[in-house]
């Protein structure tokens, strides 16, 4: 059936948002009287989203709990009383467990990219980026790790190998998050219909980036804190989750600093960031070998060989078990879920 006019600019307008063949499969016959639209910002009892009618405000069924919904999903909503008729599947999800929580925390949803911010001084830690990339490969997210601050480092590319070493073919950039150059060298990853998120610690320039992004003036501007230098502790400063249009097309979402990050639901993602041991780990004599103590090791040959580092090792093992002990499993007669080890 040929595409008309109104139709064609209508589909222009929902493919500027990030609406693709994957979201338009999912469409049913019985949606004429219905639009889709993306969530921008989730409240504790509002979701408000952008339609090719612009922003509006959902009306949300009994019950709805919207911390079921992400910055960044697709619904579907009834054209003309703006209520919320369901939501389509996620392309990709970024989720984690904080502490105290027993249910995982939504914190974007079908985003291409992952910038993960840090700063070159005590906020590097490799374990904590290693987290974020389990994360982002779990998620099916595109991983990239960005340096801020490198101006007031002498070692500005040590830090960069460092990084560069965490996972393979990983993209690390430097670059100075209050510059007006960011847009410019992030915009490989940016474009008409692609997202991008920022996660990482306060105070390491998530927020400055999101404004340089987004081109934001100055009464709209996410709010910015300072950096305790003896520490590298930032204030919190976002807490909320939002979609903000990226001055030279595409969409970036900002999130609240986390310094406490726990993985659950993961292991895809670890044996991802862990290439070099899950590719060593087949020549081990035991199938299930721990890759501690058991004799024929692969892995601990590479060690005692020096063609895989220590700590390296220390940190899979320690991740690995985190994950283990708070992914949930299915037991009992009726499958109930609870936490296993």
């Amino acid at each position: 059936m040929p595409v008309s006019g109104a139709d064609a600019v209508a589909i222009a307008a929902l493919e500027t948002l990030g609406w693709s063949s994957f979201f338009a499969d999912q469409v049913e016959a019985d949606d004429p009287d219905c639009m889709p639209a993306r969530i921008a910002r989730v409240h504790r009892t509002r979701l408000v989203a952008l339609s090719q009618a612009g922003e509006i405000e959902l009306e949300l069924p009994k019950h709805t709990n919207t911390a079921d919904y992400a910055v960044g999903d697709w619904v579907i909503v009834d054209a003309q009383s703006r209520m919320l008729v369901r939501r389509l599947d996620r392309k990709t999800l970024l989720q984690r467990r904080t502490e105290g929580r027993t249910a995982q925390q939504l914190a974007a949803a079908n985003v291409d990219t992952l910038f993960i911010v840090t700063s070159c001084n005590a906020d590097f830690n490799p374990a904590r980026l290693e987290r974020y990339l389990a994360l982002a490969n779990q998620g099916e997210i595109v991983p990239v790790i960005l340096l801020t601050k490198a101006d007031t480092a002498d070692d500005a590319d040590t830090y960069r190998r460092q990084a560069m070493e965490l996972q393979r073919g990983l993209d690390v950039i430097v670059l100075d998050a209050r510059s007006g150059e960011a847009g410019k060298i992030l915009a490989p990853w940016c474009g008409t219909g692609s997202t991008v998120a920022l996660v990482g610690s306060s105070g390491v320039g998530k927020s400055t980036l999101v404004n340089s992004l987004a081109g934001l003036e100055l009464d709209a501007r996410q709010k910015t804190g300072g950096i305790r230098e003896r520490d590298a502790k930032g204030r919190h400063t976002t807490t909320a989750r939002s979609l903000h249009a990226i001055e030279g097309g595409g969409w970036v979402i900002d999130t609240p600093g986390l310094r406490t990050l726990h993985v659950s639901d993961s292991a895809e993602g670890i044996d991802t960031l862990f290439s070099e041991i899950t590719d060593l780990a087949p020549n081990c004599r035991f199938r299930d070998c721990t890759h501690d103590h058991e004799p024929g090791c692969a892995v601990q040959a590479a060690v005692r060989a020096g063609t895989l580092d220590a700590d390296r090792l220390a940190r899979w093992r320690k991740l690995s078990l985190e994950n283990r002990t708070n992914t949930p499993v299915m037991v009992g007669p009726r499958g109930n879920k609870s936490k296993g080890r």
